[in-house]
């Protein structure tokens, strides 16, 4: 069984250096509009560069990646409507959520009603702005909060979105820490979305915390891949790279998204439920004392999709708070800096290190006599008439020895 001493290796983090971090980082990469190519998301990883040391990957648009082409790369400069009097009513400066993410750029004098189906709001959630975008289809149009909406005026407006989209590349980033074996470990993050705290920021944060806990050990175990790009795209452009060494060397890996607001903890599973991830996880939060859930595969979500996708079928799990698409401030301006925390930020990265631990630390047993139980009176002293605990206990460990997660699947 795996243990920790009196308190785990999570419970030992320097949580004033790592809130300082978590601290710079939000302060610094809040404010800046992402998208699945283009200035923000390389602004992103440079400044996450100043943690992590990062090697830049940049893919040409019209590169295939499996059944996907990298779009032409997605630039914005400003955006606004403005009314008759000159007034920006809807203003990108004030939010970069008011833009409909990759919109064609435009500038025009349009009515009222030529203007409406450009329109985006939330009449459930009249205060908020919705993100959404359109990557693969050209388009223009404006999110705003649903009471501005309803305050618009018969009239002229002028429309302008100050942006390009034209041929450029696609930026990944990724870095290895190496363990004294080759499997290795994947943690994989996404770095597309703009000003979203909890779905966009809390991910990279935990991740670049995550490799720096893991630079500073004296050893390792296993080698440790991090990954950071955009959502789908980017993972699958991942896996154009580096999908065959992956399927031959990982033993496990996570997607590390919606990690920092208040919400009790979530575990996805991997698809194929023989793995020794799901062990070590349930294992973790079962001696942590949090409030958690585990949930089943299901085919929706983040970039599990594509690292569990049948011809790569990795053993990939994601460890959050609350779930993507599950809390309503998800995908809208609410998701905020005050929806999450850094005292809930911490604590996820409590839960990771001590997944790391675990990982690292669960042993695997050889059964060198596999074909039928073994005459254990040739290897340790037995009673001639009973099983004593000891031998018991052999003979659950030999039974068990099949499994490649053996320390977990015995505790």
């Amino acid at each position: 069984m795996i243990a920790f001493e009196s308190k785990s290796p999570g419970a030992r983090i320097d949580r004033e250096t790592n809130g300082r971090i978590v601290e710079d980082l939000l302060r610094r990469l809040f404010p800046i509009c992402r998208s699945i190519t283009g200035e923000g998301l390389r602004t992103t990883l440079k400044t996450i560069s100043e943690y992590v040391p990062l090697k830049i990957i940049e893919i040409p648009t019209g590169t295939q990646v499996f059944d996907w082409q990298i779009p032409d790369e997605w630039n914005i400069r400003d955006a606004y409507i403005k009314n008759e009097a000159g007034e920006r009513i809807v203003d990108f400066r004030q939010s970069n959520l008011h833009v409909l993410n990759y919109s064609t750029p435009i500038h025009q004098k349009m009515t009222l009603e030529e203007l409406r189906p450009h329109l985006h709001t939330l009449p459930a959630q009249p205060n908020a702005i919705p993100y959404l975008t359109s990557y693969y289809k050209r388009d223009w149009g404006f999110c705003l909060t649903h009471h501005q909406y309803l305050a618009l005026s018969p009239g002229e407006y002028e429309v302008c979105i100050d942006g390009t989209l034209a041929p450029g590349s696609l930026t990944l980033a990724e870095s290895i820490l190496p363990g004294e074996a080759s499997h290795q470990i994947l943690f994989s993050t996404y770095c597309c979305h703009p000003s979203l705290a909890n779905n966009e920021l809390s991910g990279p944060i935990i991740t670049t915390l995550l490799y720096q806990y893991l630079a500073a050990l004296p050893k390792r175990r296993f080698t440790y891949h991090f990954y950071y790009g955009p959502e789908t795209i980017g993972a699958l452009a991942f896996l154009a790279l580096h999908g065959k060494r992956l399927k031959e060397n990982l033993l496990a890996g996570f997607v590390v998204t919606c990690c920092g607001d208040r919400g009790s903890f979530t575990y996805k599973q991997v698809r194929n439920p023989n793995n020794a991830l799901d062990r070590v996880v349930l294992h973790v939060l079962k001696h942590s004392g949090v409030e958690f859930k585990a949930v089943p595969y299901f085919p929706t979500g983040s970039d599990e999709r594509q690292y569990s996708s049948p011809g790569f079928d990795l053993p990939i799990g994601s460890l959050m708070r609350s779930t993507y698409g599950q809390y309503p401030e998800y995908h809208t301006s609410l998701d905020n800096l005050d929806f999450i925390s850094i005292d809930s930020l911490l604590e996820t990265l409590e839960l990771y290190v001590d997944c790391v631990y675990a990982l690292e630390h669960n042993l695997r047993y050889e059964n060198l006599c596999p074909f039928g139980e073994p005459m254990l009176s040739k290897y340790v002293s037995c009673p001639r008439t009973s099983y004593t605990k000891k031998s018991r206990d052999i003979v659950h460990i030999v039974a068990e020895s099949s499994h490649p997660h053996i320390g977990l699947t015995i505790a």
